[in-house]
């Protein structure tokens, strides 16, 4: 018996139910996709559900668990022989965790530089209190914006971007960062580039240079004995 010819309302219904599952399956997708652009684009310190976080088995606190003095010695201090950087991140103030906001007090001597890194968890704010910097960062085109610092600028580093400052030799320097995480880390350029271990030949053929050059950039780099 040949097959019977489905019926036209038959054939169009089922034509309009495969058009309203293909329907369903793209508007699923842009929910899926607006979902997960929404975590990247939100990507930083998790939100709390409570006011603040304690460390762990303790129970009861006072004000001195919201208090931080480390940054005591930076006050008044001689300029440093080399750069330093007193840091208040969650490592050394535990009641930062879950805040979303650190602090470093920045110390310049003359003619001293912090060299090319980035903060991979937030922006960096940074004010001059003293002195002049020359500051700057690389965009994801490899375009250098810089400026010149007089004391009571400020100067934004934007997320994640290759950054420096640079105190000439005019004198001494000192600025205070504002970080939006609690842990905003630092890879230094210099650092993660020619002291964790990369082959010198990768190095080398990386840089369009030679293995003997590589291995005096490392020497350099080396920790003094």
């Amino acid at each position: 018996m040949p097959n019977a010819t489905p019926h036209p309302i038959a054939q169009k219904n089922f034509k309009l139910g495969t058009m309203a599952l293909n329907a369903l399956s793209h508007v699923l997708f842009l929910l899926l996709l607006a979902f997960a652009m929404s975590h990247v684009a939100s990507a930083g310190d998790p939100d709390i559900t409570s006011d603040f976080v304690l460390p762990p088995n303790a129970t009861v606190v006072d004000g001195s668990f919201f208090t931080f003095t480390g940054l005591r010695m930076a006050v008044n201090a001689a300029p440093p022989k080399a750069f330093t950087a007193f840091k208040a991140t969650m490592a050394e103030f535990p009641a930062l965790n879950g805040q979303s906001v650190s602090y470093a007090i920045l110390m310049f001597p003359a003619g001293t530089v912090n060299p090319p890194h980035t903060h991979p968890r937030a922006a960096e704010l940074l004010f001059l209190v003293d002195g002049f910097l020359e500051v700057g960062f690389v965009d994801t085109t490899n375009k250098l914006y810089t400026q010149r610092l007089q004391p009571g600028d400020m100067f934004v580093f934007p997320k994640g971007l290759v950054h420096f400052q640079y105190c000439s030799s005019q004198g001494p320097a000192v600025a205070i960062s504002a970080f939006g995480s609690a842990s905003a880390g630092t890879v230094s350029v210099p650092g993660s580039v020619f002291t964790t271990g990369i082959d010198d030949d990768i190095l080398a053929k990386s840089f369009k240079t030679d293995v003997a050059t590589i291995q005096m950039i490392k020497s350099g780099l080396a920790p003094k004995a």
